[in-house]
């Protein structure tokens, strides 16, 4: 079977459908097939222990078209007084229906699930195994280079001894069912977001915090996520964090200083302020899941664990003892690796890459836009840069650097401003354009932005520079 179309889309994540719904918007004429392993629309959402949320508010998640949650603000839980973050079954269900409701009725988007791309324009049916071809008139579009990886499809990269119980985060919620097999300790392996939620988990499930061993090979740097809200009410603690972090990044000595000067401004949180952090994914938390997380004291600080025998730890630096009756939950997948960039327009082909880290569905959004409204590759590589996405420390600068260098090129760009300023999925857009029209006294706060940030680029240039030269 050939099929032929615009636009083939790999994959049906947030990423594709954030870069497929403004395309449709955008272009009127356009054709679209997409095509993903899953069973149904979401990316590795499906593939998400269940008691997963959103980093970021709902509100700045998802697709242009559709909106996500109901702006409620939380008034229990860790994240009580900031803005609702979707759960992952919550995700899931709203991407089913970006789909089946906003996407397939316009009669121009084909979604072909359980369907892998081979190559060539041609995927497969991974149930069936039969092939179709895509005569494709414009583009192919690979959405899946920064593909996360989730706990449940991760390779594991320790050995597990016969009869030790090793269990990925989303089985947790199971123990229920057979309150027998409940065991006597729980260790959490690894260092990221994965790992904070599977405490925070078993705190808020009532183990005590003895009960639970953490092995941390790296201490990470967290985003407060006070800093991080919409809507007007939070408004001045958002434009000031953003301006406090301008200002530090335009005065620091080195990437370690920058994010010291941010904790103490209260825009950086780290959970044992005793350990120097090796590490920045832009995780971002509350200050009430880092007081949980604090009550954890059995942490293990002898690397990566290597592997796990009947009553012990092999790690990189050393053993450590566990006791018999051991839950271990994996929690050692890596959200995103980084990974060389390169431009995302080619002959006949977008590349999706990270363009405003770390919010993936506006970076979408923008390259759909360009896609439909400027002419030539060279246009539209000009104005989106992609940006490496930073793992150790000093590749914060380089981040910082990327990201404010293209949100100046959208800012000097008179459609891709006018477009941001309507974006629901742009942070500060529909806040600004709240108080254009109700108080716009309050916007005299954001009047320090330009200047700092312009200061900024400056010593961040210099701070790149010394991590490329510590790297060699």
């Amino acid at each position: 079977m050939t099929l032929e179309t615009d636009y083939l889309v790999i994959g049906a994540g947030a990423t594709a459908l954030s870069f497929v719904d403004t395309l449709l918007a955008q272009d009127p004429d356009c054709d679209v097939v997409m095509v993903d392993k899953h069973s149904s629309p979401g990316g590795h959402w499906n593939d998400a222990y269940s008691f997963v949320a959103l980093h970021q508010p709902s509100a700045l998640y998802g697709v242009e078209g559709v909106p996500l949650g109901t702006d409620r603000i939380d008034e229990s839980g860790p994240n009580k007084g900031f803005f609702e973050q979707a759960s992952g079954p919550e995700v899931v269900a709203y991407f089913q229906s970006v789909m089946r409701d906003h996407l397939l009725p316009t009669g121009r988007v084909r979604y072909y699930p359980n369907c892998e791309y081979i190559g060539d324009h041609r995927f497969r049916n991974v149930l069936s195994g039969e092939e179709t071809g895509v005569t494709v008139k414009r583009k192919l579009v690979d959405t899946t280079y920064f593909a996360t990886s989730v706990p449940t499809t991760h390779k594991r990269k320790f050995e597990v001894s016969e009869g030790v119980r090793v269990k990925v985060p989303g089985k947790l919620p199971d123990l229920w069912r057979d309150p027998a097999s409940v065991p006597e300790h729980f260790v959490i392996l690894g260092a990221g977001k994965t790992a904070m939620d599977a405490g925070v988990w078993l705190l808020e499930a009532g183990i005590a915090p003895d009960r639970i061993t953490w092995v941390k090979p790296r201490e990470s740097w967290l985003i407060n996520r006070t800093i991080t809200q919409p809507g007007e009410q939070f408004f001045e603690s958002t434009v000031g964090g953003q301006i406090k972090l301008m200002k530090a990044a335009a005065t620091a000595e080195s990437v370690p200083a920058l994010f010291h000067q941010l904790e103490r401004d209260g825009a950086m949180l780290r959970i044992d302020t005793d350990v120097e952090p090796e590490m920045f994914h832009y995780a971002t938390i509350s200050e009430g899941e880092v007081k949980r997380l604090r009550l954890i004291k059995n942490v293990v600080r002898k690397g990566r664990v290597h592997e796990i025998d009947s009553g012990k730890m092999v790690l990189a630096e050393g053993e450590e003892a566990v006791p018999e009756n051991t839950l271990f939950i994996d929690c050692t997948a890596s959200a995103v690796s980084p990974k060389p960039v390169y431009p995302q327009w080619e002959e006949g082909k977008i590349t999706l890459q990270l363009l405003h880290v770390p919010l993936v569905t506006l970076n979408a959004a923008v390259s759909a836009f360009v896609e439909a409204n400027f002419d030539t590759d060279e246009e539209k590589n000009a104005l989106c840069k992609p940006v490496s996405f930073v793992d150790d420390i000093d590749g914060y600068a380089g981040t910082l650097l990327g990201t404010g260098m293209n949100r100046f090129l959208w800012a000097s760009n008179p459609k891709v401003s006018a477009f941001l300023s309507q974006s629901r999925l742009d942070p500060g857009a529909p806040t600004v354009r709240w108080l254009k029209e109700n108080a716009p006294e309050r916007l005299a706060v954001a009047a320090e932005m330009p200047a700092a940030t312009m200061a900024a680029v400056t010593n961040l240039q210099k701070l790149v520079a010394q991590a490329e030269a510590k790297r060699g």
